[in-house]
């Protein structure tokens, strides 16, 4: 029995040889075993283009039989396209990014591309880092590239605009002539923020900023500010945590120093927020939302864990992600340069770092070095 089943599988590899080139496989092999034209060929292997589901069939199976594999950087040399959209981001630990680098990879594929990630350590903001990054991405040959970094994002755009690159800012606003961004309506999630928190009865609301310098900080607080000027308020305290979990953190603790404390906080990230919150309970001894309110940005999927129950406003991310790939295949496609300012809206997520709407906070004595609190529904 063996025997037979070894003579045979040598029968058909003596076959198979037969039929194989003696030279390296090419496009044009494959093309003349499955009876096809090589543009046929090349169709089957490009995703989403358009080629019957039985010429694809033939190609496959022939490529299988001579042990064809379609030669990316030649079809890079020949269209003058690699297929591949570079995606730059500061840093990874807040899950806003990885979850957003998840959902373009993937609606990009759909599309026929592939992605290139780029992680800066978010402090490379001289020219010769920025003209750095940029020779490294054009090597590579992109055809586009999105831009979620906070600090790179205004120098590293206008560079890649220079050298002929369509770029997408994700998650920024920057004055760069010609370049498409898609952003949240951060003016309006920091007004939601400092609405929800006036009407929980909070008297002296604080803010922790991220990255000074950053269209997102700015905005968050500009519609912060606004909305707490409107109602005759203005922001008790304020500390700097730079988008970054040690440093807010540390922010919350400076907060904290003394008596005469916030009883709200709000945070310009959920990240932030996250680290915020451990602080305030584990290190301070406070009680959430009853010693202090807690607001973040983002929604991102941590803020709905247990631990955390974090009240935030929410981005929408996955709008976000659509506008920001549609505009660039768009222009790659069409070659429609119509620059794009696309901002979505927020919406405000209630959980259990803020009392359930309907109530308002009476601040009442104890015989403690803190006084405490009491949610009293309105009447």
């Amino acid at each position: 029995m063996l025997a037979w089943l070894w003579e045979r599988l040598q029968r058909q590899a003596r076959e198979a040889e037969k039929q194989m080139p003696k030279h390296a496989v090419t496009l044009t092999d494959v093309a003349q075993l499955a009876g096809v034209s090589r543009s046929a060929v090349s169709r089957a292997f490009t995703p989403g283009a358009s080629v019957a589901e039985s010429t694809r069939h033939r190609v496959l199976e022939a490529a299988a039989k001579l042990g064809y594999r379609p030669n990316a950087i030649a079809r890079t040399l020949a269209t003058r396209r690699s297929r591949t959209i570079a995606i730059v981001v500061s840093y990874l630990r807040n899950q806003f990014y990885p979850l957003f680098v998840e959902q373009s990879s993937q609606l990009l594929k759909k599309y026929g591309y592939h992605v290139l990630l780029f992680v800066s350590d978010g402090h490379e903001t001289a020219k010769p880092e920025v003209d750095e990054l940029v020779m490294e991405m054009m090597q590579h040959q992109v055809d586009g590239i999105i831009l979620a970094s906070v600090t790179l994002s205004s120098a590293l755009a206008k560079s890649c605009q220079m050298a002929g690159v369509p770029v997408v800012m994700f998650n920024r606003v920057a004055p760069v002539p010609g370049v498409h961004t898609v952003a949240s309506d951060n003016v309006a999630g920091g007004r939601l923020a400092a609405r929800a928190l006036i009407e929980g009865g909070f008297e002296r609301i604080a803010y922790i900023a991220g990255l000074e310098d950053s269209s997102t900080n700015r905005d968050r607080e500009q519609g912060f500010r606004d909305e707490l000027r409107k109602h005759g308020r203005r922001v008790f305290a304020r500390a700097v945590g730079h988008y970054n979990f040690e440093q807010a953190a540390q922010a919350a603790r400076e907060l904290f120093v003394g008596t005469d404390v916030p009883d709200a906080l709000f945070v310009a990230n959920d990240h932030m927020a996250f680290a915020v919150l451990d602080t305030l309970r584990n290190e301070l001894g406070l009680r959430v939302p009853d010693d202090v309110a807690v607001i973040g940005f983002d929604n991102v999927p941590q803020a709905a864990w247990g631990g955390y129950r974090l009240t935030t406003v929410e981005q929408d991310l996955e709008l976000m992600t659509e506008a920001a790939v549609s505009i660039l295949i768009n222009q790659l496609s069409n070659g429609d340069d119509t620059v794009r300012q696309v901002i979505t809206p927020v919406r405000l997520i209630t959980r259990e770092t803020t009392p359930k709407p309907g109530t308002v906070r009476q601040r009442v004595r104890s015989s403690g070095a803190r006084g405490h609190t009491r949610d009293k529904a309105r009447p």
